[in-house]
């Protein structure tokens, strides 16, 4: 992806290398395993989170400041840029629409972070709280989806993750995320589970859909950013993920998509440019 020179965001706070605190070491197998069960585990899951992450804590260390390398510097401007990109597409797009876009902040951390939604680690992978409206990422996460999980790496595979968490943003703008758990109340668990997919595979449709309108307005795709997007789906989803940790899979506790329609409404967002082409809920029903 062609950045470097562009704009940055404002709206970027950048905690790596904060000092003070506990912070959880490596994260190791448990740190693994709590970023499996909070993006893929389902609602019984994950209240064995709280109890791994209990265990976790003994592995904790007091850090100190920590001067971030070059490399890291570098990385933090990537994703400022791929954030103020979220900024110019999402703006024209609700103004499209007659609707006027609030901005999210993005919090890149390191080990663990306190939000509105609670403390979190980095094993938890990136993510977005509705309550304080930030998306926060650890970019270590990103060595992990390729190390561990096949990814083939690349920056546009953090562009789309930044995309996709915005997208959870636009979803809580549009009144979507609310909707679908006030859907979700009184349903079985596998139930509930569906619709948890849909709000996931919109994310995904809008993170396409923000690449199209980039690639329109500002001309940033290189050779291979898109795969690299797809990959990073690919190596994301559900049936990926339980296929390699347990050997099997089980659909009815998918929460995020199989790997097949990840790939699928990114690549439909990106293909279309339209909106109004991305009711995975109604698609999925």
């Amino acid at each position: 992806m062609k950045w470097i020179g562009r704009r940055q965001s404002d709206n970027m706070e950048d905690r790596r290398g904060m000092s003070g605190g506990k912070v959880a070491l490596g994260g190791g197998v448990i740190g693994i395993i709590i970023l499996l069960i909070n993006l893929f585990g389902g609602q019984n899951a994950q209240q064995l989170t709280p109890v791994l992450e209990q265990l976790q804590g003994g592995q904790q260390t007091e850090q100190t400041a920590v001067e971030l390398t070059p490399e890291q510097k570098q990385l933090g401007e990537f994703a400022a840029t791929v954030l103020a990109d979220t900024e110019d597409v999402w703006k024209k797009i609700f103004a499209e629409n007659n609707l006027t876009y609030e901005e999210p902040k993005m919090v890149l951390f390191t080990s663990n972070v306190e939000t509105a939604c609670g403390s979190a680690t980095a094993a938890s992978g990136p993510f977005y709280c509705p309550a304080d409206k930030k998306v926060y990422m650890d970019l270590a996460f990103f060595e992990e989806l390729k190390s561990r999980f096949g990814a083939e790496g690349g920056d546009f595979a953090i562009a789309y993750v930044i995309a996709h968490e915005v997208g959870h943003h636009v979803q809580n703008l549009l009144g979507t995320s609310t909707k679908m758990r006030r859907d979700q109340e009184g349903l079985s668990e596998a139930d509930a589970n569906k619709l948890s997919v849909a709000l996931e595979l919109q994310a995904d449709f809008y993170a396409g859909l923000w690449t199209h309108y980039n690639e329109n307005m500002n001309n940033v795709l290189e050779a291979g950013d898109i795969q690299e997007a797809l990959s990073a789906a690919n190596a994301v989803g559900d049936d990926a993920i339980q296929s390699k940790m347990q050997g099997h899979v089980v659909p009815d506790s998918f929460t995020h998509g199989t790997s097949e329609q990840r790939m699928y409404w990114f690549n439909k967002g990106f293909k279309s440019g339209d909106i109004n082409q991305g009711d995975t809920f109604k698609a999925l029903n």
